[in-house]
């Protein structure tokens, strides 16, 4: 194996004759005993240990994937010798352009070599290229060294290893790791794979929808019937803004009104269903006892999100964004609706009809938030919202009782 530049050549002291057992038998536990094990760090913890019970001396490992999420670039996940859980950490967007990234093992590795090779005992000298070879120096490591984890289609991600003992590895031992490489990128691709497939549905469907495809609600028609409280929120004059305004500030604008929007509803047990262009739809199932209780308190704290938002906007030079959200309770049918090939994971039903409803009627009552008589009956707030009287909608037969917040 072709070590490069960055690493110390010189006298190995006491390492060159501990020779470790055939890495076979740990090539075969990862690709038939670990089918069972959801979790890549889970596995890559265990196999830490195994490789310490064959004889070679890993005190620290770490696996550096990239991710497809909206908030992150990638995660780390670090082990270290005696710990039973790894350590996950999450990468931000831009990370690529910080000193401690350009100045790293990984740069290295992703910029075009093969292999990243580090003896870190003083007696191989005190100028160490990389401050993190100063610090795994400090922490008592005496080796380091990390390759790419290749996975099909060209895609890379990379794996590290660290010794404490003295004289790091040996040579036997940097081959019994380097064999180890196809195997659990085998294992860790498919791992990956599988938590992107449950990102990417959870980035474009949510978590609780998510979980229904995962587990297999793919047929057309499949789904249940759902007793829920229903919001369904419209920011006003899109259409103008869209035409006035550089592409880039509308979406720029939309993104703070959804993220306004759309944080209060998810932390308070919301489900937001789906974008409907500048409209959202979302749902707070009654399996909670509290779900009509934690809907008021979203619109609440989207409100105040709103406000602050559109301080910002006038700062700016915009005009403040106005917004309609309709309220309802009642059965929806939650499943799979769409064409043979194209299907959409939403609810549907003569309540979320009566949402979509109310929340037009706002820009007729001139009011920013409606709901329905049977929500507030089920929330139990009567006395703390303004009685509009009774409205027709649009394709109901009967006027509904109307209350403002």
């Amino acid at each position: 194996m072709q070590i490069p530049s960055s690493a110390t050549s010189g006298p190995r002291p006491c390492s060159a004759d501990l020779l470790p057992g055939d890495s076979s038998g740990i090539i075969d536990w990862l690709m038939t005993e670990t089918r069972d094990e959801r979790f890549i760090d889970n596995i890559f913890v265990e196999m830490c240990d195994k490789l310490i019970e064959a004889g070679v001396p890993v005190s620290r490992g770490t696996l550096h994937f990239r991710i497809l999420h909206p908030q992150w670039l990638g995660a780390r996940i670090l082990w270290l010798k005696g710990m039973k859980e790894a350590d996950i950490r999450t990468v931000g967007y831009g990370v690529e352009d910080t000193a401690q990234y350009r100045n790293s093992p990984i740069n290295e590795l992703n910029s075009g070599a093969t292999v990243v090779r580090q003896h870190l005992e003083p007696e191989f000298g005190d100028a160490l290229p990389y401050p993190l070879y100063d610090e795994l120096r400090a922490e008592g490591h005496t080796d380091y060294v990390a390759w790419h984890l290749k996975h099909t289609l060209g895609k890379q991600h990379i794996i590290t290893f660290a010794s404490d003992r003295p004289g790091g590895f040996s040579d036997a031992e940097i081959t019994f790791l380097a064999d180890l490489l196809p195997a659990f990128a085998l294992v860790s691709e498919i791992r990956l794979k599988n938590r992107l497939a449950r990102t990417l549905l959870e980035t474009y469907v949510g978590p609780h929808a998510s979980e229904q495809i995962l587990a297999g609600a793919t047929t057309r028609g499949s789904g249940v019937t759902v007793s829920a409280a229903i919001l369904i929120c419209d920011l006003r004059d899109f259409t103008a803004i869209s035409d006035m305004w550089p592409r880039d500030d509308v979406i720029e604008l939309l993104n703070g009104y959804f993220d306004a929007m759309s944080e209060p509803i998810e932390r308070h047990g919301g489900e937001i269903l789906k974008f409907m262009g500048d409209g959202l739809l979302a749902i707070f199932p009654l399996s909670s006892a509290s779900a009509c209780h934690d809907l008021l308190k979203a619109i609440r704290e989207g409100q105040a999100a709103m406000m602050a938002l559109n301080e910002e906007n006038v700062k700016k030079g915009h005009a403040a964004l106005g917004y309609g959200i309709g309220v309802h309770v009642g059965d929806v049918m939650y499943g799979n609706i769409g064409s043979r090939s194209r299907l959409d994971f939403t609810v549907i039903g003569p309540a979320v009809n009566i949402a979509s409803r109310l929340e037009s009627l706002t820009k007729e009552l001139k009011r920013p938030v409606l709901l329905s008589r049977a929500f507030v009956e089920a929330a139990g707030c009567q006395t703390e919202l303004e009685n509009l009287g009774l409205h027709a909608l649009r394709g109901l037969g009967e006027p509904i009782d109307v209350f403002a917040f």
